[in-house]
């Protein structure tokens, strides 16, 4: 199963906590550990689990269940992104990537051939979330 994001984000700060504390990086370095509050990593771990199960759920479907099922989760992203609760924290664009990827890797573990997929609309593999993300 792939790592969800929010777990890369709780290490690199865990990571940027440490080096911190052993005085190998300078505390006005880490400041960019705030650009992961609790809240937001929560609300995109819910998100990327709801689309989980979804996914887990497929059975030979259809592009357009498929793409549907993307599209349910993007604006769940879209939603969090957007949500001030938390403290203007957001996706930019590393996390905007890591997601995609999380995205594309989860349809792939589910059997899911995501260029294929692609490929009959149009598009790179790349670019499934494109329609419907603001992040």
């Amino acid at each position: 199963m792939t790592n969800r994001p929010p777990d890369n984000w709780r290490a690199w700060m865990a990571e940027t906590a440490r080096e911190v504390k052993a005085g190998t990086l300078d505390p006005e370095c880490a400041s960019a550990a705030d650009l992961y509050p609790e809240s937001l990593l929560r609300a995109t771990d819910a998100a990327l689990e709801a689309f989980e199960g979804e996914v887990r759920a497929l059975r030979e479907p259809s592009d357009e269940v498929v793409f549907e099922t993307v599209e349910r989760v993007v604006l769940a992203l879209n939603a969090i992104n957007g949500d001030g609760q938390h403290g203007g924290a957001g996706f930019c664009t590393e996390e905007r990537e890591q997601l995609c990827e999380y995205i594309n890797r989860t349809l792939t573990e589910h059997g899911v051939d995501v260029a294929a997929l692609a490929a009959r609309r149009g598009i790179d593999q790349s670019e499934i979330t494109d329609r419907w993300r603001d992040w």
